[in-house]
């Protein structure tokens, strides 16, 4: 895949990083041309510190070296909430953060303005790692995962007349985005080790929200590793449950051809 990249014209590229406790990746992007897509995994040490892998990373992959045009970092955590776009000021972030959540040591509170959604989502990360890669990186930008979801989701979501939930799924965690007609209901974030937790929380949210059996839509999305009892559950209730293909979604784009790129950095690649 690396010869498809030519280092030399980097500043025309996006990079985008993306930092998980299951392991990093990075991808190199030309927006230009569609075609010129370079996407690495990253395993990472789980007895060190984010930021001692970060270091590791940034020291030992060459790709990381070099200026690019745009340089996004993307930060998958459960701890994350929105908060509507007409409520929000700068300086009640951290307040507002720590209304939702126990506060955590050595971190600092983000902020994300989604536009097309009229939301901002705070993320909290990790204080250390952020001031890395902002001295290794001054111009890049910080994101949520859920941050290009909920864009995505809520552009999706005013297609026809049914009110929608999706729910991104990996490891043990699951994110949930509800909508009507693009007005955003519901973003929350579980933790699921099981099947019957997933249909709990998913079942329970419907409920809640009052969406209807028959019309309204759920949509899944991320490793669905046990996709076949998940559907078979979910289908026993509802009527309109749905499985999001990336292929078919991003039809036309090379980024969508690879099978391990997740779904968040998809749509941050792809809905710029």
């Amino acid at each position: 895949m690396t010869e498809r990249i030519d280092f030399t014209k980097s500043e025309q590229y996006t990079l985008s990083i993306r930092l998980s406790a299951d392991g990093f990746s990075f991808s190199i992007y030309n927006p230009l041309t569609d075609n010129d897509f370079y996407f690495v995994l990253y395993p990472i040490n789980a007895g060190y510190s984010m930021t001692a892998n970060l270091k590791e990373m940034l020291t030992e992959t060459e790709a990381l070296k070099y200026s690019y045009k745009r340089v996004n970092i993307l930060y998958d955590s459960p701890r994350f909430t929105p908060v509507p776009l007409e409520l929000f000021e700068d300086e009640q972030m951290d307040t507002i953060f720590y209304h939702n959540f126990p506060k955590g040591t050595n971190e600092i509170v983000l902020c994300n303005v989604l536009g097309k959604s009229n939301v901002v989502i705070l993320f909290a990360m990790d204080k250390h790692a952020h001031l890395l890669l902002t001295e290794h990186f001054p111009a890049a930008r910080f994101f949520s995962t859920a941050s290009p979801m909920t864009e995505y989701f809520a552009r999706k979501s005013r297609l026809g007349n049914s009110r929608k939930l999706y729910t991104h799924i990996r490891g043990q965690q699951m994110d949930v985005f509800c909508f009507d007609k693009g007005s955003l209901l519901l973003i929350n974030s579980f933790p699921c080790k099981q099947t019957t937790d997933r249909v709990y929380y998913l079942l329970y949210i419907w409920h809640q929200l009052n969406y209807n059996q028959e019309r309204d839509e759920m949509h899944l999305t991320g490793k669905l590793e046990d996709k076949e009892e998940l559907l078979k559950e979910l289908r026993n209730y509802l009527r309109q449950v749905f499985v999001i293909n990336p292929k078919a979604e991003f039809n036309r784009s090379e980024i969508s051809k690879i099978e391990e790129i997740p779904f968040d950095m998809q749509t941050l690649l792809l809905c710029e």
